[in-house]
């Protein structure tokens, strides 16, 4: 038995399942997204077993791509959860049989509520799609279990539908990186975008030397500071970095004893004003292959960034 045949078979038979599903878009597809995008509630989606794990993924894409939407299990909602859905609301039904009792139940509520229904199954004959506003396609030659019993070409198929859903309503809405971070502010993306310089600047027990400042006094404010620079105080904006002081030792020698900061200091460092956003300050980090820049407020200097 060869383990890597089968895991490859298994590739084989989902990503063709994947491929299939571009031949069974239609207008429901269409009709849809323009029923999403005009509607003012959410988009409830709903399954069961092994459709619902895919459906929370999908809520989940859905939610933080600038579709509003929330998971809804079947069997908590037939007991008391369709209190939460509005006439408003879109309902996105899955199940790949069209048939799972807990999901058909919820279809005279659903009628009875006005609710555009929108199914995905992969039987276009089935109870839940006929019953539906819009059906969805998903049908699957072979799962990719050899028993063909568990779930997986299928399930998989759904979530690439999902994804479909998710990524056009994106487009239509013009949905930004920006849009995207406000709702990953704990990401990189979102401290990139959303977060300024003040946020993370350094401003307690700056490093500061005077420009008359010997090179043991530079060494020693550099590595109290922990910035890897120090700051020169005087009536130019000025910084000595370490590596200012490692190429002055290489070409002074012996005597960078001799020599003070106003000698080996860089005038106009590179600096960006308070309110700046972090994407900006860090682009500018990148060109200038630096790892720290000011911060400043006209001339004063409020603090250090650190890449």
């Amino acid at each position: 038995m060869s383990y890597l045949k089968i895991a490859k078979k298994v590739f084989e038979i989902e990503s063709n399942a994947i491929s299939n599903l571009s031949s069974l878009l239609d207008s429901n597809f269409s009709d849809a997204i323009g029923n999403i995008l005009n509607s003012k509630g959410r988009v409830i989606v709903c399954g069961m077993g092994k459709s619902g794990i895919i459906g929370k993924k999908i809520t989940a894409t859905l939610a933080s791509t600038g579709t509003p939407s929330f998971f809804m299990h079947p069997g908590e909602a037939y007991h008391g959860d369709l209190g939460m859905v509005t006439p408003e609301d879109i309902f996105l039904a899955l199940s790949n049989s069209g048939e799972t009792d807990e999901v058909i139940k919820l279809i005279p509520f659903l009628k009875d509520n006005k609710n555009i229904l929108v199914s995905m199954t992969g039987s276009p004959m089935s109870t839940l799609a006929l019953a539906s506003d819009f059906h969805l396609n998903i049908n699957v030659k072979e799962e990719a279990c050899p028993l063909q019993l568990a779930p997986t070409s299928s399930t998989t198929a759904t979530l690439a539908m999902g994804d479909a859903l998710a990524v056009t309503l994106m487009n239509a809405r013009g949905f930004k990186p920006e849009n995207f971070a406000r709702f990953h502010p704990g990401g990189s993306l979102g401290r990139r975008l959303l977060a300024r310089v003040e946020d993370e600047m350094v401003t307690e027990k700056l490093p500061i030397v005077h420009q008359d400042s010997n090179i043991l006094d530079l060494i020693e404010s550099i590595g109290f500071g922990g910035l890897g620079l120090c700051i020169v105080d005087g009536d130019n904006r000025a910084i000595i970095t370490d590596g200012d002081i490692r190429r002055s030792i290489e070409t002074h020698g012996k005597s960078i004893f001799n020599i003070s900061a106003k000698d080996i200091m860089t005038l106009e460092p590179a600096s960006v004003p308070l309110g700046t956003r972090m994407e900006d300050a860090l682009l500018l980090m990148d060109s200038r292959k630096i790892t720290s820049l000011l911060i400043t407020n006209d001339e004063s200097i409020l603090g250090v960034l650190k890449k």
